[in-house]
């Protein structure tokens, strides 16, 4: 069958946009192949700095053909139906519509409408102009001078050629005839900006690829990431040093280059004094090069890794060169940052006021910033004061936190007070990537308590559902902290997250609060703190999110979080709780018990609808009981009288498991009461009786979740 090969051809695409563009050309063309009955057994995308490409394989010549038979009106029906029936169906006159007969309906009209299959030639050249003219860039422009014309074509980039070719592997393929703004298809496209540039004629994707190849451009995305990561870890090895990998730049060098040549770059030693972060932010961001350490001591070493788009003629010397010069230039700079934030700043003397007030040291350089973020009166958000209102806020709540998560109060609350006072620091200006952790260094180097200067760049963390969760007290206080002040602030001025709207994170910060309180086993009620009863109920759908991606059931949430349920705001015992109801659920005891206690609540939701619901609340008659002398509905009522407050102790004792045996306990009993016993029996006392029996079973169980919600 034939394939299609599309290529199109610009100037310069961001590296950020490349691998979203191919997967979208990729989407909006078989889409709309598929629309045509087109039916494909392949397709691929691929990106480089000037190209998007896509391959399809597997495509027939033509569409099939459709018959569709369209239901008219009735005949004699008024000419109005009769027209409108006609122009939908594309009849001149009723002559070309069939009559069928109905014994029930009389007879009507039927319209058959035969339409042949497109070819599939025809059909791309329909679609590909479509999709370039639509095509989903964040941002595009126009260019030459029909950027006057406001119906022109917007582009990425300047688009150069397009290159549309179809057929099969045993035939010379035939290029797919159309023009986008003057710009018409062909079978032409063109090598490495300077090792190639000439025109190169290909026919199909077999001999695409390697014609590309040769013109000095490699194609595939994650094969240029393969080869600048295998070179750079070999550079780095005969150096006697080793790679610090970085996924996110390889990705980012990756759309860079079309033929990629590793080469590496050094600078002074002395610039290693710098914080080694700081240095990695700066050749990162300024040069897009990777950085090196030792690995006998973990330190970075003064090399570095530049990714170029060339095979120079002296090796790499002049671009290694010229790397440098920037990075020297640039690490200037960040030993300036580091310099200056460890100065003392001027004019302390209007600081004194917000010193008093969050309890600074102004002999102290982060101190210092601290006070200064605070005199400048830097808004966090309109509604919800300044950072200096919010730092004392946090720092308040963190002292309160300290004694539940096992810190110590006075830790805690220095910590929360100088969480923020790297934001006004020269280094964080330059990168803000680098808020917390360099907060952490000043700290260390003004001698604060290690746990205190933990706290100051663990407190942002977990940044997301894979990052590290921080483990020292003194950190958990303060991350708490600062998390649930943003929570319920943002709930009091009723800036929640709406559908995908989230501008504040606080799903994230729900979900860190989730992480901190779980993974560090914190005892915390969040009802005091949260006050909102709708924050309470966020932070249980955040829970719900959390242990469905860990592979647990989300309604054994609402099980455990049901009514009557025994529900409460401790997170660490909900998930106690539900891991547990997992376990028993995976018995045979559980799941039996589970269909017991719904036929038993199928049964009393059907008899409440006569009775009226509560008709059956209480005990049962144990006299009645014995008077009908039924083995199994005695066993039964024992089974409960003994089932049911050990049940009860062991929820109040938050002895989940032993709550779940309790329960497990009465499983042969319900089985054999099922079995044995009609409980819609013809005597009214019997029936009542019984069924407050069931109810009775129901209650047992709502003692450790609500079976009700429990899905399947």
């Amino acid at each position: 069958m034939p394939d299609l090969l599309l290529e199109l051809f610009s100037e310069e695409i961001p590296a950020r946009m490349q691998r979203k563009a191919a997967e979208d050309l990729k989407k909006l063309v078989t889409d709309a192949l598929v629309e045509r009955g087109l039916t494909y057994e392949g397709a691929k995308a691929f990106a480089t700095p000037r190209r998007l490409a896509l391959t399809i394989a597997g495509l027939p010549v033509r569409g099939r053909d459709v018959r569709e038979e369209r239901k008219g009106p009735r005949v004699g029906a008024p000419d109005a139906a009769v027209q409108g029936f006609l122009k939908a169906a594309g009849l001149t006159s009723l002559d070309q519509a069939t009559i069928v007969s109905d014994p029930k309906k009389g007879d009507s009209y039927i319209a058959v409408i035969e339409k042949p299959g497109q070819e599939t030639v025809a059909a791309i050249a329909e679609i590909v102009p479509a999709v370039i003219r639509a095509f989903p860039w964040p941002k595009s422009m126009r260019w030459g001078k029909a950027s006057a014309e406001s119906g022109s074509l917007r582009w990425v980039r300047p688009l150069h050629s397009i290159l549309c070719t179809f057929g099969a592997e045993t035939e010379d393929p035939e290029v797919v005839p159309f023009e986008v703004d003057g710009i018409k298809s062909g079978n032409v496209t063109y090598g490495h900006r300077f090792h190639a540039p000439g025109p190169i004629t290909v026919k199909r994707f077999d001999d695409y690829v390697p014609s590309l190849e040769r013109a000095k451009v490699v194609l595939d995305a994650d094969r240029r990431k393969e080869i600048i990561l295998a070179d750079a870890r070999n550079l780095a090895f005969a150096a006697g040093l080793e790679l610090v990998e970085d996924e996110g730049l390889l990705e980012e060098v990756a759309g860079l280059v079309e033929w990629p040549v590793v080469l590496m770059g050094d600078f002074e030693e002395r610039f290693l004094d710098i914080p080694g972060e700081a240095i990695r932010a700066t050749i990162r961001a300024n040069q897009k090069c990777f950085v090196l350490r030792d690995p006998a001591t973990g330190e970075l070493a003064n090399r570095f890794i530049p990714v170029s788009n060339l095979m120079a003629s002296d090796g790499g010397l002049a671009i290694t060169a010229g790397n440098g010069r920037v990075v020297r230039a640039r690490l200037s700079d960040a030993a300036y940052f580091w310099q200056t934030d460890r100065s003392p700043l001027p004019d302390l003397d209007t600081f004194e006021d917000s010193a008093k007030k969050l309890g600074l040291d102004l002999a102290k350089p982060l101190d210092q910033r601290m006070a200064k973020l605070d005199r400048l009166g830097v808004v966090f958000h309109a509604k919800l004061g300044t950072q200096g209102e919010r730092v004392q806020r946090i720092a308040a709540l963190a002292k309160e936190l300290a004694p539940i998560v096992g810190a110590d109060p006075a830790l805690a609350e220095r910590a929360a007070s100088l969480a923020k006072a790297d934001l006004p620091t020269e280094m964080v200006g330059e990168f803000p990537e680098l808020q917390g952790l360099m907060g952490r260094k000043y700290a260390e180097l003004q001698g604060e308590n290690p746990s205190v200067a933990a706290a100051i760049e663990e407190h942002y963390k977990p940044l997301g559902p894979s990052d590290r969760v921080p483990a020292d007290p003194v950190s958990v206080a303060v991350a708490l902290a600062d998390k649930l002040d943003t929570l319920v602030g943002f709930w009091a001025i009723d800036e929640k997250p709406t559908g995908s709207k989230d501008p504040y994170a606080l799903r994230r910060a729900a979900l860190g609060v989730i992480r901190l309180v779980v993974e560090n086993g914190v005892r915390l009620g969040l009802s005091r703190l949260a006050k909102d009863s709708d924050l309470l109920s966020f932070f249980h759908d955040r829970l719900k999110v959390m242990l469905r991606d860990q592979g647990a059931r989300h309604d054994l949430v609402d099980a455990v979080l049901g009514e009557g349920a025994s529900a409460n705001d401790d997170l660490l015992l909900i998930t106690r709780r539900v891991a547990a109801l997992g376990r028993f659920l995976d018995t045979e005891d559980g799941k039996n018990l589970l269909a017991g206690y719904r036929r038993a609540a199928n049964i009393l939701k059907a008899e409440e609808k006569k009775d009226g619901e509560g008709a059956f609340a209480g005990k049962a008659d144990l006299q009645l009981i014995a008077d009908a002398g039924l083995i199994e509905e005695k066993a039964l009522a024992v089974a409960l009288a003994q089932a049911t407050p050990k049940a009860e102790a062991a929820i109040t004792a938050e002895d989940y498991e032993g709550a779940m045996a309790a329960l497990a306990e009465l499983r042969p009993a319900v089985d054999a009461f099922f079995d044995k016993v009609t409980v819609n029996d013809p005597d009214p006392a019997l029936r009542a009786n019984r069924l407050k029996l069931l109810n009775q079973l129901r209650e047992a169980t709502r003692a450790v979740a609500d079976f009700g919600r429990i899905a399947g």
